[in-house]
């Protein structure tokens, strides 16, 4: 009767194990089918650029630098405004038609206002800057997304890993357990306790690989890259980003600083050019007129040179002046702001760091002691020294040791990246 029980426990081990190998994979084969035909590896460096390539931000960075190009052409030009042509004519010919005839043709000089030329040409280069800084602004942006997507995955790969460990060795034990039946050693009970340890492993090795899908989609996603064009992740260990040296600290090259300062010297370029542009533009007019004053006399023919100078703007050269004085002071108080927003991120980016390393050190003394342990007590149990739950009790505790080392190992190296994105440096 004994024996019959255990043929059907066995066959129906047997067919459970079939089913859940290949539900698992066929969940696994659907990610990474061709990473054995085709494996690409992939850094986070190559992720962010990936990434990068198909933002708006580079679809519209060239015609940018073709607007900021054109705007610095102008302010280099000899004249604030294109040089106008002016041609009238003058005749009797619809009332005395007393053969009366007038012709002007003339040029219109748009003339710069005094320092307006420089300080165009000035505000043209800080634009230029700008745009240059927005973009390196916009990057680090992305890269502080492509960093949490990269590590999440990186996270959830670990788990499934030591998930995977942890069915390996639950596997192991109940192989095992059932020759130690077979023998008359163990109970019944007993393979029942080994064969649930392998099932709880299972359903995480299930939730595990879930996870990780998750993972990679979401950084396919940012990658724009399809499900068949598999790729292999790079190691995830503390090296995977240097770690930032001493000068890299200083926050005065960080991007968005530099943003925030280009936009406020934008800003006060444009206050100063509108202090400038108290009037509209002067014009100097050059002209020539040949003319008549009846039928049979002789043409005439004389030059004029004049000068078009406006008044003052009065309300509106102020309403302007105001509104660009008052961008320059919130952009310089934003820019403060953001520079001890900054400082506070990096002295905590670099805190963490730091627990960082030490949480590593205790992780793997705490995986080396459990994996000893485990030695001990998988001896002992061959031996019949201890029972069966004490050694699932000390597999499991080693199998999380081992995880959380894995984990720490990730954790210290997302810091040092967290802590790089704290300092405005790109993925590298």
């Amino acid at each position: 009767m004994h024996q019959k029980m255990f043929t059907a426990h066995a066959r129906w081990r047997k067919t459970a194990g079939v089913f859940l190998t290949v539900t698992l994979g066929a969940v696994s084969a659907g990610v990474f089918a061709q990473t054995a035909a085709k494996p690409e590896r992939l850094t986070l460096s190559q992720a962010f650029e990936a990434a990068w390539a198909r933002q708006p931000e580079v679809a519209a960075l060239m015609a940018r630098r073709d607007a900021v190009q054109a705007q610095q052409r102008a302010a280099d030009a000899w004249t604030p405004e294109p040089v106008a042509l002016e041609v009238t004519g003058r005749t009797d010919r619809l009332n005395r038609n007393l053969g009366t005839r007038e012709y002007e043709a003339g040029v219109v000089i748009p003339l710069w206002l005094p320092g307006e030329r420089g300080r165009s040409q000035a505000l043209a280069q800080a634009e230029g800057r700008a745009v240059e800084s927005r973009t390196t602004s916009a990057q680090l942006r992305l890269a502080a997304t492509v960093r949490e997507a990269w590590w999440n995955l990186q996270r959830a790969r670990s788990d499934a890993g030591a998930a995977q460990g942890q069915l390996d060795s639950a596997q192991h034990i109940a192989l095992d357990v059932g020759r130690r039946l077979k023998a008359g050693d163990l109970a019944q009970a007993d393979q029942h306790q080994a064969d649930g340890a392998v099932a709880a492993a299972q359903l995480v090795v299930a939730q595990a690989e879930a996870a990780m899908i998750i993972a990679e989609q979401a950084l396919r996603t940012l990658m724009a890259s399809s499900p068949a064009a598999d790729f292999k992740l790079a190691s995830a260990d503390p090296s995977a980003e240097p770690a930032p040296d001493a000068a890299s600290t200083d926050l005065d090259t960080h991007s968005e600083l530099s943003a925030l300062n280009d936009r406020a010297a934008v800003a006060a370029g444009i206050a100063a050019l509108t202090a400038t542009q108290s009037r509209a533009n002067p014009e100097l007019i050059v002209a020539t007129t040949r003319d008549r004053s009846a039928s049979g006399e002789a043409w005439q023919q004389t030059f004029t040179v004049g000068v078009r100078i406006p008044f003052g703007a009065g309300p509106r050269h102020d309403a302007r002046t105001a509104a660009a004085r008052a961008e320059t002071i919130e952009s310089q108080a934003q820019m403060h702001l953001e520079r001890a927003r900054l400082a506070g991120e990096r002295d905590a980016a670099k805190a963490r760091t730091d627990a960082a390393r030490l949480q590593l050190v205790a992780a793997d003394r705490r995986a080396q002691l459990a994996r000893e342990s485990r030695g001990f007590f998988d001896k002992s149990f061959r031996l019949g020294e201890s029972d069966l739950p004490t050694r699932l009790r000390i597999e499991a505790e080693a199998a999380e040791a081992d995880r959380q080392a894995a984990r720490a190992r990730i954790e210290l190296a997302a810091a040092i990246s967290a802590w790089r994105q704290a300092l405005g440096l790109l993925p590298q």
